[in-house]
């Protein structure tokens, strides 16, 4: 079988790749018979000559080969008929912008196997960038701060090679007495665990947290069952709170009354309550001052998340009285950092680590007969129509909601 890994060609650009150079050299190893080559590229970040010197080939084009795998959507224009695609598609969800892609990719005769539908038989994804999200989310949380307060001025993450030196500026600030929130239990909110531990701050229990003061800095990882409770008083296990969100209601308030920082690591499900609306922002009792929402579900279950940052001028202020945003400096602000495409500030690592990913759990498939159904569950689209997972999308494709 004939691999190509693509050239990005969405705007803005996006440096990071599915495979490294080493990575790809150690799926040539492991899978002699595998006809492997790089499309050429300017943009990503390892160059052309990283390749070609762990002899892998460079191509200009990717006609010949038969699965292709990329990070971001790929234009219509760029997508190449009857091949096998892998990407972030953004369609799922019935995103509208993405809605002519996906009816592109059907008319072009090509199998659309999304990252994000690559999961074990559970649900559970197998591959993603969440963890770096994490780590560049609480890294860009810290230098918000210290813009905010003007006490420390961290380089932009996007300036860095590494999650090394993201520590190693990290290590440097000096932070007085806060207490942090770190919301989630998967590879977003680790993520961002890593970094905290790393600038040795430490982590006490959801009691000591909400009932105790602190000399030194303090941060507290909560799960779903920590901030909800059902409205019924009885007590049950995070599987009753996804199966039945509608019979909880939020308990985030115990935690926004003591945390100065709050970092959203966490997943939010559909049908779950709020963590904290606009009105528990004007409330004289809700303390936290900053914000890196690393969900970034907009108008959602974080108030202050009025809309996506950017890389290029990741924080904003907003003003829970007058419910609109303002300058992050103001001093009614809740300060938000709440950039959507996190792990594009740190490609390097991020895309060592995806590689790693799916050099386990996807490339293993095309070589067993795909016997534990990975590539079966990832596959969206077959000859020009959708696959019964996913003909939920039909409607969508069809213009009618």
């Amino acid at each position: 079988m004939k691999f190509g890994i693509i050239k990005e060609r969405k705007n803005p650009p996006d440096r990071r790749v599915v495979f490294s150079p080493e990575k790809l050299e150690e799926f040539k190893a492991k899978f002699p018979e595998a006809d492997i080559a790089v499309e050429s590229s300017d943009i990503r970040v390892f160059s052309d000559n990283e390749y070609l010197s762990k002899g892998l080939k460079i191509q200009q084009n990717m006609q010949d080969y038969d699965v292709l795998f990329g990070v971001k959507e790929v234009p219509i224009d760029a997508l190449i008929p009857n091949k096998k695609y892998f990407f972030f598609s953004h369609t799922i969800k019935k995103q509208p912008y993405n809605r002519d892609l996906l009816k592109a990719i059907l008319e072009k005769n090509i199998e659309l196997f999304d990252h994000e539908t690559i999961i074990q038989e559970n649900g559970m994804r197998l591959i993603g960038f969440g963890r770096y999200a994490g780590i560049v989310g609480a890294y860009n949380g810290f230098r918000a701060i210290g813009l905010t307060n003007e006490t420390f001025n961290l380089p932009k993450a996007e300036t860095l090679d590494s999650q090394k030196e993201l520590i190693a500026e990290l290590q440097k600030i000096n932070l007085n007495n806060i207490k942090i929130l770190l919301t989630g239990n998967g590879k977003v909110a680790y993520g961002a665990k890593e970094m905290l531990d790393a600038m040795s701050i430490k982590q006490v229990s959801v009691e000591e947290y909400v009932t105790q003061n602190f000399n030194e800095p303090v941060y507290c990882l909560v799960d779903v069952l920590d901030y909800n409770k059902r409205k019924d008083g009885k007590v049950f296990d995070n599987f009753d709170f996804y199966n039945h969100p509608e019979l909880y209601e939020s308990d985030f308030m115990r935690f926004a009354k003591v945390t100065d920082f709050f970092i959203a690591g966490h997943f939010y499900g559909n049908g779950a309550p709020y963590l904290f609306t606009r009105e528990d922002a004007k409330q004289p009792d809700f303390n936290i001052k900053f914000v890196a929402d690393i969900s970034c579900d907009v108008d959602g279950p974080v108030a202050s998340t009025i809309r996506a940052s950017t890389i290029a001028e990741p924080i904003y202020g907003y003003h829970p009285e007058k419910e609109i945003e303002v300058d992050y400096k103001d001093k009614n602000a809740i300060v938000v950092m709440a950039v959507d495409n996190l792990p594009c500030e740190l490609p390097k690592d991020a895309s060592e680590g995806f590689g790693e990913m799916f050099l386990e759990n996807v490339i293993p498939a095309f070589f067993n007969n795909d016997k534990d159904g990975v590539l079966e569950r990832a596959k969206m689209t077959e000859n020009g129509k959708l696959i019964e997972r996913f003909s939920y999308l039909q409607d969508y494709i069809d213009g009618k909601e």
